[in-house]
């Protein structure tokens, strides 16, 4: 196992570092933007009633990302919203490497096909600075999670995170990695 390449990381390597560079003609390889990270985040407002809800949360974060979820807690307590200080409100991870690329393969190819009445992401949804934000009304679409066992839908934030200094680069870095934008 110790051979194992993810395919959206040779897919980058054998062919969309080649069409990259020849559409936005970088002189030099490290010019030629590449995925960063992946953040996925989960806040679970239901967690100040009910403290079982945040296991249930970072238990299905962690079936989907691979990895160990790290517990948002509150800052400060706020009477009206009835929030402690320091009490659990979320959860999130962040993806790099091999894990990062097999989510985003996962992300494309099996779970955006299972979203009810889905017709694209927003291709408006970068920050400026070549970094895409999408959010999940549903945590049920990916594979790992058992719809059966499931007590609530949690809804869930996706940040991909590239090294592109545009817009326009990070939306054609992710077009090759057959992200479903809308025209």
């Amino acid at each position: 196992m110790a051979d194992y390449t993810p395919r959206y990381k040779a897919l980058y390597a054998d062919s969309i570092r080649a069409e990259m560079k020849k559409e936005f003609g970088y002189k030099n390889d490290m010019m030629i933007p590449k995925l960063e990270k992946i953040v996925l985040n989960m806040g679970i407002g239901e967690a100040v009633a009910d403290s079982k809800k945040i296991r249930s949360a970072v238990t299905d974060m962690g079936l989907i990302a691979g990895q160990q979820p790290v517990i948002n807690k509150a800052r400060n307590s706020i009477a009206g919203f009835k929030v402690r200080e320091d009490m659990p409100l979320g959860c999130k991870v962040t993806l790099r490497g091999d894990r990062m690329y097999e989510f985003l393969d996962r992300l494309t190819t099996v779970a955006m096909p299972r979203i009810r009445d889905f017709r694209g992401s927003n291709p408006k949804s970068f920050d400026g600075r070549g970094n895409y934000a999408m959010g999940l009304k549903e945590h049920i679409v990916f594979p790992e999670i058992d719809f059966d066992k499931v007590d609530v839908m949690w809804g869930m934030d996706i940040i991909i995170c590239t090294t592109a200094k545009t817009d326009g680069e990070a939306r054609a870095l992710l077009k090759h990695f057959n992200m479903p934008f809308t025209e």
